[in-house]
């Protein structure tokens, strides 16, 4: 019998509190239905006690049909000043812990911090991130993302970010770039110079 496959959270924490919950708990309670058949809730939070009470930290929850470790890493961030779109058929609808197809990628464009990936002729994310882009008036995000993120999620709800597709042939149409995670939340990234 194929083992369940593992599936991760990533949570900021920061002076002990707890960012986004609601967000990472839908996903959290969709994935395990959606993968394994499970109605049973979890209350993440309950979980989380002891979580650092001081200083900024990435929580990263392993999961699958149960909870299997929760662990604390001080967060640094990703330094990204090049970008490059990169075409792939890569299927990561659900946040999986294993991430080698990410990996090579990155290796096999190592000129570059960071890479959009293209999926059927149209933007997606990076390996790390949402994207979104800006025409002068609004922020758009890609309507079919590799992974429907959690902040990017709240930004849609807020009305902060509209969806749409984005063809590497519109990019001259915006004006600037920024990431969404649940670490870094939406960073504006001061360069808009993507390899194409």
């Amino acid at each position: 019998m194929k083992p369940s496959p593992l599936l991760l959270e990533t949570i900021k924490v920061e002076d002990g509190e707890i960012y986004n919950l609601p967000y990472h708990q839908k996903r959290f309670e969709e994935s395990r239905q959606a993968l394994f058949g499970i109605n049973k809730n979890m209350d993440l939070s309950a979980y989380m006690t002891d979580r650092p009470a001081r200083g900024l930290y990435r929580c990263r929850i392993i999961y699958n049909k149960e909870i299997h470790t929760i662990e604390y890493f001080p967060y640094i961030p990703k330094k990204i000043s090049s970008l490059k779109i990169v075409p792939a058929d890569i299927d990561y609808a659900y946040k999986y812990v294993c991430r080698d197809t990410f990996n090579t990628l990155l290796k096999e464009n190592s000129e570059v911090d960071e890479i959009i990936i293209e999926k059927g002729g149209l933007l997606t994310d990076t390996t790390i991130s949402n994207i979104a882009f800006y025409d002068g008036e609004t922020w758009f995000t890609p309507k079919t993302p590799l992974l429907k993120g959690t902040m990017r999620a709240k930004l849609i709800e807020k009305h902060f970010l509209k969806t749409r597709d984005i063809a590497k042939e519109e990019l001259s149409g915006y004006t600037q770039v920024a990431l969404i995670n649940a670490m870094i939340g939406f960073k504006i990234l001061n360069h808009f110079k993507i390899q194409t």
